[in-house]
């Protein structure tokens, strides 16, 4: 036993010394899981199961760490509990800030989202701010707490079930309610019925704000390769990709809106390409992709319904089934011939 307490000790001391070292590990690992699920190699699955298993253990610490003293009769340091607790931190936030950084659509909401996420990556490496400013406001804690494995599970579910972004979205969300309801609970001790009620209202308040949100929450593992707006296609390649097209041009051959999705092997996902003019709904198309092709899968629609004076703004907006921002493709009808691509 004296071994184990002097080899927790120089654990500590290692982790005191080099803190860095764990977060950049876990951004090491993401990328490296990142690059694994883009190539289609199983490691990356394995990577995503130790990160869950990870947090099974933080659900379960009390009751893990109560089981330990009864076997050993002997109490795991507190300092050393605490350092694991921030090293899963670090281990999840880094590991899964490769998936957001690229799939985060930067000129959305879900800017905020990814932001938040990146701010709590550096919050978790900077030990006063982690011990000094975070853990003493439970709340904020807790809302880190449930922020970190709500998008590791985001992660991870597609790569390890091949569930749907849209499934994901509703598992991740169904969970991080789950255990937010007992972290509240620690804030705001029930006393009575009304307390009781209040802190259920509270808890279905988060995962209503998380529904109402989705669209600012990137698809964790489903990209855009490729895209273009084109009036050509031919063997599923596009042709110039247009920021401006003509009037006379798109009344004569339509619009395509190609896009080539990368996605998990063994993913068959439904996506919607939403034809937006100057901000209005105009079109929704509906195509059915499956993940495991390098260069994405590639998809389309073709417009040719466009109403009389079709000159102003359009976009396609790229969505999943639950509302969820993949990209968002932009350009421009004018009422002249010209055409510019896009450099």
């Amino acid at each position: 036993m004296p071994n184990l307490t002097h080899y927790m000790q120089r654990i500590l001391e290692l982790m005191k010394r080099y803190p860095g070292v764990i977060a950049l590990g876990g951004f090491i690992s993401g990328v490296g899981s990142f690059i694994l699920v883009d190539r289609q190699q199983g490691l990356a699955t394995w990577i995503a199961v130790i990160m869950l298993v990870s947090w099974i253990w933080l659900m379960l610490e009390n009751s893990l760490t109560q089981l330990f003293t009864k076997i050993f009769k002997r109490e795991i340091p507190q300092p050393l509990l605490r350092y694991a607790t921030q090293m899963i931190h670090q281990e999840s936030l880094f590991f899964v800030l490769p998936f957001f950084f690229i799939t985060t659509a930067w000129n959305s909401g879900q800017l905020v989202f990814t932001g938040l996420l990146g701010a709590s990556a550096l919050v978790s490496i900077i030990d006063p701010l982690y011990y000094k400013w975070l853990a003493p406001r439970r709340w904020l804690f807790l809302a880190l707490h449930t922020l970190t494995l709500f998008a590791a599970l985001l992660t991870a579910l597609p790569i390890i079930l091949h569930l749907t972004t849209a499934q994901s979205f509703k598992l991740a969300l169904g969970i991080a309610m789950l255990l937010s309801f007992p972290s509240l609970a620690s804030i705001f001790p029930i006393r009575n019925l009304r307390g009781a009620l209040m802190l259920l209202g509270m808890t279905l308040a988060i995962g209503g704000t998380g529904w109402l949100l989705r669209s600012w929450v990137p698809p964790a593992t489903l990209w855009i390769a490729e895209e273009a707006i084109s009036t050509q296609l031919q063997d599923r390649t596009p042709g110039a990709s247009l920021k401006e097209v003509s009037a006379n041009d798109v009344r004569s051959t339509g619009l395509y809106a190609y896009t080539a999705i990368n996605a998990p092997r063994g993913l068959d996902e439904r996506i919607y390409h939403v034809w937006q003019f100057n901000g209005k709904e105009v079109d929704r198309v509906a195509l059915d992709i499956h993940g495991g092709r390098k260069e994405g899968y590639r998809a389309w629609s073709h417009k040719q319904n466009f109403p009389g004076d079709p000159t102003g703004s359009w976009q396609v907006r790229v969505l999943t089934e639950d509302g969820q921002v993949i990209g968002v493709l932009r350009f421009k009808i004018t009422g002249t011939n010209g055409q510019n691509t896009a450099p």
